[in-house]
């Protein structure tokens, strides 16, 4: 089974989450770890790992909660001792919509710190051992391109915006403390989801295999570093 693969993926119920699983478990190569808060109501999951025997598990992760970060690994364990983790997708977010610097409230913005950023930063080490085993050794952060200061977006979806400059940043000092691990950061563009409305101009499928592309032929030159679905640079 050499030319096997395992992936977790955060947020897995929906959106660019469940389209990840979705063109992941779609190849034999692949064992996928789909991780949500609440796996019992996630109907669309249950049906591709009824499609997919053994190599698709739906398990319970609440990126904003450090305790269930740690149990996660628990129900994985014998997959991933066996395999090692080649690929960590920090997927899931929490967006608040439409705030300014001067209109957030205390409690959206830890909210949204906790888990965009304290989320990824403790899943990336509760599975840094498996990390270590793994073939590839990736993790790739899904950003947006709302962090880039470079890019002048001004005050629009400012906790949202902040939160991501700083996983950002949480990429970069992972890249730069583990010249082994291949981190770095993608935004996936405005995707038509939950979170991206309707009135987005990328359809999800098309956003996800530009980014399973990405991740998979990521190389040492591609940590630490930020790109959009495309494959182009962002700037800072």
């Amino acid at each position: 089974m050499s030319d096997t693969y395992t992936w977790l993926v955060t947020g897995s119920n929906r959106g660019i989450g469940l389209e990840l699983v979705k063109q992941l478990v779609a190849s034999s190569n692949n064992i996928v770890i789909a991780t949500c808060r609440k796996p019992g109501s996630a109907s669309a999951l249950t049906e591709l790992a009824s499609a997919a025997p053994g190599r698709l598990h739906i398990v319970a992760l609440d990126v904003s909660d450090g305790a269930s970060i740690k149990a996660s690994v628990e129900p994985v364990k014998d997959v991933l001792e066996t395999h090692g983790l080649d690929y960590l997708v920090n997927n899931a977010a929490t967006n608040n919509g439409e705030d300014s610097a001067f209109t957030f409230t205390e409690e959206i913005l830890v909210r949204t710190l906790k888990a965009n950023v304290v989320g990824p930063a403790l899943i990336a080490q509760a599975y840094l051992p498996y990390l270590e085993k793994g073939k590839r050794k990736v993790i790739m952060n899904l950003s947006t391109g709302l962090a880039s200061i470079a890019s002048g977006y001004k005050d629009l979806l400012a906790s949202y915006s902040i939160s991501k400059t700083a996983l950002n940043m949480l990429t970069y000092k992972q890249a730069t403390a583990r010249p082994d691990i291949i981190a770095f950061v993608i935004d996936p563009g405005w995707v038509k989801t939950d979170m991206g409305g309707p009135n987005a101009v990328l359809e999800t499928k098309d956003c996800v295999a530009g980014l399973l592309k990405i991740i998979t032929s990521a190389t040492t030159e591609q940590s630490g570093k930020y790109y959009g679905y495309d494959g182009q640079t962002i700037p800072w």
